[in-house]
């Protein structure tokens, strides 16, 4: 049943910060439970983050992985939708700070009985931040159509150069990172160049581009059994993308990328188009609410939280996805993937005790359902891993199909992707190839980068915000 628009002192407060997979999950669990939700992001959109790569290469657009967060919720009466940033937290007083500057109504608090943090996380530069202006990631809109126009840029730049060596250095496209999200943009990559814009430049051929594929492992897909591994590299070698395995970066420039082999040789290698897919670190927020809470963080800046999800002291605190490091009961590390469904299922999970502690029952401790890995290569190029059984080729590519579009947000924008999908495929085209600028600035600026000098004088086109 749906609760009253206005919260009564007898009802539950229950406050989520994030809108991800993690907190979308949770209030969908908790909407029809007797409690008051307040739904805390900094955007107000829930991105399907494992497409937005395909923001990035053009066959997508932003509003086909995105819905936005009141849009979901608008028939559920229990739940407020907050748009703000979360600054901090008083665990005593069971407050969150939150910064609505963004709405001009300046910091806020929050209060709450039950707490479900689900802050993400963000790719690491292992301590190079410097590199970021000249390698950014894909975990936002922003930034995905950042190197969407990086991408289509460096093909327009090597139309007009008559220097063979720069137009050569136009044409590098260097990935950075082989895992899933690495190796499906760089095969996206391979398939603009070799079938989307074969035909359309008249003094170059995109089929000579060169795409890297870094990986400081021994292999690609370094989540997936060595079989797998092996028949990705071979599906990327078709494609035309040089897998590096056993190779890291060095430095990078604007015009050049260092690297490192395995025997430690370095070779300087000109790119302009660089994109960095490897490596995670928690969000701020993990930070925030282990200080507050008095305890460490892990290497990667996670918040240790019991068998139950909950901090230490704070039985109604919940840290959940990619910002949490999982304990058993023995106080030992639970190794989990940095995956979509581990943050789904821990969201309905915190949801779940919730509502059992609101009868007065206990719950058992979280356990993860591994439901495999799936990654995609390219057109009817895929592997998948689902429980031993190993899968490559057409019908792993269906399966990662299916699955997406199964968690993709919204009735609308799973029709629109299946019509973008078999548009592409019977076309080999894409519909979303347009070079924008960002937010308000120059092209390619987003809100916390700075402008960098990246390639040919950038024309304002159009908005690059949905």
């Amino acid at each position: 049943m749906s609760g009253s628009s206005d919260p009564t002192p007898e009802r539950h407060r229950v406050v989520v910060v994030g809108g991800g997979f993690g907190g979308l999950y949770a209030v969908r669990k908790l909407r029809h439970a007797p409690v008051d939700i307040t739904l805390v992001d900094r955007r107000n959109f829930h991105l399907f983050q494992p497409l937005v790569y395909q923001v990035a290469t053009g066959a997508l657009s932003p509003g086909e992985v995105a819905a936005p967060l009141r849009g979901i919720f608008k028939r559920n009466e229990n739940v407020s939708v907050v748009l703000g940033e979360v600054t901090g937290f008083d665990l005593a007083r069971r407050r969150v700070i939150v910064d609505r500057s963004v709405t001009e109504s300046g910091l806020g608090e929050l209060p709450y009985d039950s707490l479900i943090v689900a802050g993400g996380s963000r790719y690491s530069y292992f301590g190079r931040d410097e590199w970021k202006p000249f390698a950014p990631d894909i975990k936002s809109v922003e930034s995905a159509l950042e190197v969407r126009r990086r991408v289509l840029i460096a093909f327009e730049a090597a139309e007009n150069e008559r220097s063979p060596e720069r137009r050569d250095a136009w044409l590098t496209f260097l990935v950075v990172g082989a895992g899933p999200t690495g190796v499906e943009l760089a095969g996206q990559i391979a398939e603009i160049a070799r079938d989307t814009l074969r035909r359309d430049f008249r003094t170059i051929d995109p089929r000579g581009a060169r795409i890297l594929l870094v990986e400081m492992d021994d292999r690609m897909l370094p989540q997936f059994p060595p079989r797998l591994s092996a028949r990705a590299a071979n599906a990327l070698e078709q494609l035309g993308v040089m897998p590096m395995p056993g190779h890291k970066v060095v430095d990078i420039e604007d015009d050049f990328v260092t690297l490192a082999d395995p025997s430690g040789r370095e070779e300087r290698v000109p790119a302009h188009t660089v994109v960095w897919a490897a490596g995670v670190v928690a969000s701020e927020l993990a930070g925030r609410l282990a200080s507050e809470a008095d305890v460490g963080v892990d290497r990667t800046g996670r918040v240790p939280v019991g068998p139950d999800l909950t901090l230490a002291g704070h039985p109604e605190v919940f840290a959940i996805g990619d910002m949490a490091q999982v304990h058993d009961s023995e106080g030992e590390p639970v190794p989990l993937p940095g995956v979509a469904p581990v943050a789904i299922q821990e969201g309905r999970y915190a949801a779940h005790v919730i509502r059992e502690r609101l009868r007065g029952k206990e719950s058992r401790p979280f356990h993860y359902r591994d439901k495999g890995n799936l990654a995609t290569i390219g057109r009817s190029k895929a592997v998948a891993d689902i429980k031993g059984l190993q899968l490559s080729g057409f019908l792993a590519w269906v399966i990662w199909l299916t699955v997406h579009l199964f968690y993709l947000v919204g009735f609308q924008n799973r029709l629109l992707v299946v019509l973008r999908w078999g548009f592409s495929f019977a076309t080999r085209g894409r519909g979303a190839r347009l070079i924008t600028t960002g937010t308000g600035g120059t092209v390619g600026t987003t809100p916390d980068e700075p402008d960098h000098p990246r390639g040919p004088p950038r024309e304002r086109l159009g908005s690059g915000r949905n």
